[in-house]
């Protein structure tokens, strides 16, 4: 079966939050007569807030808004409300050259609040240096923020945050599809330029999680629909962008996310323990392709001489017992993983970050209770942006802010997004992208980002417009302080470098 990496978790972290009866697929207003809620979204309505925050040591004034966008229908009616938050700096002459970026996060039913109060805006949640909630909870300002470069919009899709459709009965194959989500998406982020005047302005779209998906397939979207050209993707912990990987590929590109939780929890033999984890993935990386993929690919006609080889070293890279791989036909499946690698020492492991430990009720199992890192990062990001939107801006709505939202049951048919990529690039040559991913990452690994970069550029000719960057974290890489300013500052370089010099024609030179 194809693999989408992060889509089966998030449906299953949705359903999870359905069954404990926080997020029920209704109305959470009381509605009118004509069944429309008795307080639709207001598209008059708006907050704008004026401030200031350091970057790099230099102040930069910005304007926040905070505002409904509305989605239509073919006949120009207004079926659904998307809201966004921009911030846009305010010492700016010539918005002409001033780049824009449009922010998504992932699921696909999560709001952008993620990427808006973790990694790039101005504002943060109050956070250890390592990603852990803190309280008294509340923000602070980000010195690390991309607004010294770029304006930034954070989209919130139907469903999230406080988007939502303006009818009961909505047409729900309208949005909550990858296709669907795309042309939608595409058409607001339209609007928006419109309103905002921002066609001469370089724009960008960065994406995290499903958000890649989402953003990958807007870049052909946008070009073909909308007839706007992009100067740059970033792809945050990348899905698998519909790009084939059934079989033994499937089965072999976790090693050497499996070798660098273990690294991590010292679970691996002395010898590898004594290196530093940039020099043993690579090994491990070696050793995939090489030897594991392969080997799979023999299935039962592998001589046993070679499967006892194989096994040890599965055993070696991955932290689990020979008796265990042995077991599972040297093939681990992630949720066992997650359960098996501390078994003895009685913890789980994270799936979107596997720094973080979870108890279980008991240590048999096949997989854990609950995710470690998805109940700490609620924790802190809940509290963080209701109080920024509902309290810092003002902003007043009767809606719960929806971390998780429902988007179900996702029409993931005809998931082209990688390839609708890759054409995107090779019809527009100003086009760049960058990738970026965290090497404790079990739900979007970090070996099968690079592999999405092999099979989307297979004959290597974009490969000066492409990159690649790692970090020692999981998921959500930037709530990790180091990485944080490391991730910054390559998005930094990124986007400055994706913008032409003035006057230069795109191009391919002969």
């Amino acid at each position: 079966m194809k693999r989408i990496l992060f889509l089966s978790i998030c449906i299953m972290m949705t359903f999870l939050l359905n069954a404990q009866g926080k997020h029920e697929d209704k109305p959470d207003r009381k509605t009118d007569k004509s069944g429309k809620y008795d307080r639709s979204l207001d598209f008059d309505y708006k907050v704008e807030k004026k401030s200031q925050v350091t970057i790099n040591g230099k102040v930069v004034p910005y304007q926040v808004t905070a505002a409904t966008l509305p989605v239509w229908d073919e006949s120009g009616k207004a079926i659904a409300g998307v809201f966004y938050t921009y911030y846009k700096r305010t010492d700016v002459s010539d918005m002409s050259v001033r780049p824009i970026v449009f922010s998504f996060n992932g699921g696909p039913g999560t709001a952008s609040v993620w990427m808006m109060l973790g990694y790039t805006g101005p504002r943060m949640l109050h956070i250890d240096d390592e990603g852990y909630p803190l309280q008294p909870y509340g923000l602070k300002d980000n010195p690390n923020s991309i607004l010294d470069v770029a304006d930034i919009v954070y989209v919130d899709p139907v469903n999230t945050g406080f988007s939502r459709p303006l009818e009961k009965d909505y047409p729900k194959d309208k949005f909550f599809g990858v296709n669907a989500d795309i042309r939608y998406l595409a058409d607001w982020i339209n609007t928006f330029v419109n309103k905002y005047q921002r066609w001469a302005s370089p724009k960008f779209l960065i994406g995290e999680s499903y958000g890649t998906t989402r953003v990958s397939g807007l870049a052909l979207e946008l070009q073909g629909s909308h007839w706007m050209y992009l100067n740059g993707i970033i792809l945050v912990s990348p899905t698998d962008l519909g790009i084939e990987r059934d079989g033994p590929v499937s089965k072999a590109l976790m090693l050497p996310y499996y070798a660098a939780t273990a690294w991590y929890h010292k679970a691996l033999a002395p010898d590898l323990l004594l290196k530093d984890l940039l020099d043993v993935l690579p090994e491990v990386e070696k050793f995939t392709i090489e030897e594991y993929l392969p080997a799979l690919a023999l299935g039962s006609s592998i001589t046993a001489e070679r499967y006892d080889a194989l096994v040890k070293k599965v055993s070696r890279y991955s932290g689990l017992s020979e008796k265990v791989v042995r077991e599972n036909n040297a093939v681990i499946q992630t949720g066992y993983f997650w359960k098996e690698l501390l078994r003895e020492r009685g913890y789980t492991v994270g799936r979107l970050d596997s720094r973080y430990l979870g108890i279980d009720s008991k240590d048999a199992g096949i997989r854990p209770e609950y995710n470690a890192e998805l109940t700490t990062w609620l924790h802190e990001f809940t509290p963080a942006i209701n109080l920024y939107l509902r309290d810092e801006l003002g902003y007043k709505s009767d809606l719960d802010y929806n971390m998780f939202g429902p988007a179900y049951p996702w029409n993931n048919d005809n998931n082209n997004t990688g390839n609708n990529l890759r054409a995107a690039m090779a019809q527009n040559p100003f086009l760049h992208l960058m990738v970026q991913s965290g090497y404790y990452d079990g739900a979007c690994d970090y070996f099968n980002a690079k592999y999405n970069l092999w099979q989307l550029d297979p004959n290597g000719k974009l490969k000066d417009r492409i990159s690649w960057e790692g970090y020692r974290s999981g998921h959500m890489m930037y709530l990790r302080k180091e990485d944080l300013q490391a991730a910054t500052a390559h998005l930094r370089k990124f986007i400055l470098s994706s913008i032409p010099a003035a006057n230069q024609p795109a191009r391919y030179d002969r």
